[in-house]
């Protein structure tokens, strides 16, 4: 039978608005997560020139291998995001949700560290965004597997990143 006027011949005729859209989701997610840097970043000044006046472990990283850890985590956890974001599905809302504190907690520690030499407090932040990061991986597995692992670097790096601020804080 021949298409009428108002059918589609084209069977992804609805697709490119929501591919678009898709994109558009996981670019507004990449800039979210580097404007959490960017605005770390400012907050603190000279964050290198604090870290390397701090009394620090034997273990602990040379101040020019932050960046580049942190630039790839947030493109990872851009990514974790948007691929929950275009799952339909019950579990998704708490998922977003759980990603959305982790990164507000990951904003908060650098201004808490550096800028407010606050090392106390910003433990206690770290340490909540360890669980919220344990929490988001978990709930983001249920609705998408592949998030858990590009959580997983994340997660360890935030626990490294807690034992060194208990360190640096005990020590300062």
């Amino acid at each position: 039978m021949p298409p009428t006027p108002t059918t589609s011949t084209t069977p992804t005729a609805g697709a490119a608005p929501s591919r678009r859209r898709s994109w558009l989701t996981l670019l507004l997610l990449l800039a979210l997560c580097y404007a959490v840097a960017a605005a770390g970043a400012l907050a603190t000044g000279d964050a290198g020139s604090t870290y390397a006046a701090l009394d620090r472990p034997a273990w602990a990283p040379p101040g020019w291998l932050f960046g580049p850890v942190w630039t790839v985590l947030y493109g990872m956890i851009a990514v974790a995001g948007w691929l929950v974001a275009r799952r339909p599905g019950p579990g998704r809302r708490p998922a977003l949700v759980a990603w959305g504190v982790q990164l507000a907690l990951n904003a908060l520690w650098t201004p808490l560290f550096f800028a407010a030499e606050q090392y106390g407090a910003a433990f206690l932040d770290i340490v909540l965004l360890l669980a919220a990061v344990a929490a988001t991986a978990l709930l983001c597995a249920r609705v998408d597997r592949r998030v858990a692992w590009l959580l997983a670097p994340y997660l360890l790096w935030v626990g490294y990143a807690a034992a060194l601020n208990l360190a640096l804080w005990l020590a300062n």
